[in-house]
């Protein structure tokens, strides 16, 4: 009987992290918020528990850049404010903390995308792209002169890549 409340209130905790993301996420965040940045639930359970709110429709995958991204369902929606109150008060407002400090973080982490390689002449090609879901919003390509610039690039496009994104999308579009 304890495996079967157990598992409820995983995939409640799983709807509920859903539900404060406010975004398509990667099965990979989803694990690393839940079992590896915090101990919510353990990481095997929590990958079954997915698999279950899949099945029963609480949520939905969408496949973008060969990428599986998650999002919560009206039926997940509905199903959590029905049991919203068997999650404890004290987790959700951990979770809701978590969620809150490290949201651009993951989302960064899932939608700004780079990396480099050398080309046969000695120069370097850095890869960077801003991701949606369901599509590509830029992709820019930039050969540089050498490996430690390439990384440099690569490092700071973390950082700076709405900036960029933001300054093309002005300087571009009336």
């Amino acid at each position: 009987m304890e495996l079967s409340v157990n598992s409820s209130v995983n995939k409640l905790i799983l709807l509920f992290i859903f539900d404060k993301m406010e975004f398509p996420i990667l099965e990979n965040n989803v694990l690393d918020i839940a079992s590896q940045s915090n101990n919510w639930i353990p990481w095997m359970e929590c990958k079954e528990a997915v698999g279950q709110l899949l099945e029963a429709g609480f949520i939905y995958l969408s496949d973008h850049e060969n990428k599986i991204f998650y999002s919560i369902t009206p039926d997940g929606r509905m199903c959590l404010s029905h049991f919203y109150m068997r999650v404890p008060a004290s987790l959700r407002d951990e979770i809701t903390d978590f969620i809150k400090d490290n949201r651009m973080r993951f989302r960064r982490k899932q939608e700004y995308f780079c990396k480099y390689y050398q080309n046969p002449n000695g120069t370097h090609t850095v890869e960077m792209k801003i991701l949606d879901p369901s599509q590509s919003l830029l992709e820019i390509k930039l050969n540089v002169s050498g490996r430690g610039t390439a990384k440099s690039v690569a490092r700071k496009w973390d950082e700076k890549a709405s900036q960029i994104y933001f300054l093309l999308h002005e300087q571009l579009i009336d």
